[in-house]
């Protein structure tokens, strides 16, 4: 035991160095990890003037509870804008013909104006020497309570097979 003191005496100077090292060593590492979490809390708090994290959660907390409430109002008006589209006009279907053998060319048509259920109305002219005559008929589901004509099914099939 008194061989392992002597060894403590005689090389005490070289023993505390070598603390002093490594306690020099370990500070650094301590700075380093330091300066990067400062870092990092800069970046957190970059722009703001908030005090402490608590304050930041909050603020960020209402922030994604606006963005929630406007995320619901879009939905809604999605919704709205579906329902609207449906029930628009989507399908168009055309048939230009002659019913007539003395007037020369088509200078008749039936038009289906349909919406996503089918649903709208089928505009047929017919072209005389004495003018044009117009009509219409409600369509619901490719079907209508008035008898269609050859032309105007074909133009309620020709938008239903688009």
């Amino acid at each position: 035991m008194n061989t392992f003191f002597d060894f403590i005496f005689q090389n005490f100077n070289y023993i505390i160095l070598g603390l002093i090292f490594l306690i020099l060593i370990w500070l650094i590492l301590v700075q380093v990890q330091i300066f990067k979490v400062s870092k990092r809390l800069k970046r957190v708090f970059r722009g703001s003037k908030a005090k402490d994290l608590e304050e930041i959660l909050l603020r960020e907390i209402r922030d994604l509870e606006r963005a929630q409430d406007k995320i619901k109002e879009l939905q809604k008006i999605s919704r709205h804008l579906d329902k609207m589209a449906s029930a628009s006009i989507q399908r168009i279907g055309i048939i230009r013909f002659n019913p007539f053998k003395d007037i020369g060319g088509d200078q008749s048509f039936s038009i289906a104006l349909l919406d996503s259920k089918n649903n709208g109305l089928v505009i047929s002219s017919l072209f005389s020497k004495e003018g044009a005559r117009l009509y219409t008929k409600p369509i619901e589901a490719e079907k209508s309570l008035y008898n269609l004509s050859t032309e105007e099914k074909e133009a309620i099939k020709k938008a239903t097979s688009e």
